[in-house]
């Protein structure tokens, strides 16, 4: 990891992938990432780790299923939401959307457990900014 200051907007500008996600620094063990995201990703579980979400620009849906039935959650530009670990959950972007991702460096995008992955969500634990 570079030791200098990155640019947001400068990283997001760099790549074009949707569900794609690029890893623009690390604290402690833990990848800071990055995504473009449009649509839907696909229902899936982290079992070890909850799961930050920041909306740079845009919108998120997250939908959950919980104990309490099943719900979603909308993230306006701006906003966070931290899925707790070993919840099922869904992401999706009704409009182009940004977001700042905060999880364990090695984590895959679609979890340990998920649906069927299609073909615009990237099974990654991230890439590197070029």
């Amino acid at each position: 990891m570079t030791q200098e200051p990155v640019s947001l907007a400068h990283a997001l500008a760099s790549f074009s992938e949707q569900w794609s996600p690029r890893i623009v620094t690390a604290v402690n063990d833990y990848d800071v990432r990055i995504a473009k995201v449009e649509g839907e990703h696909v229902w899936h579980v982290h079992e070890n780790t909850d799961e930050f979400f920041l909306v740079i620009e845009g919108e998120l849906h997250i939908g959950l299923r919980e104990a309490a039935g099943e719900r979603t959650v909308v993230l306006p530009e701006g906003s966070v939401f931290t899925v707790p670990r070993g919840t099922e959950h869904k992401p999706y972007a009704p409009v182009p959307t940004a977001i700042l991702l905060f999880e364990p460096t090695g984590t895959l995008t679609v979890g340990d457990r998920h649906d069927e992955v299609p073909d615009h969500v990237d099974a990654t634990t991230g890439h590197a900014l070029s």
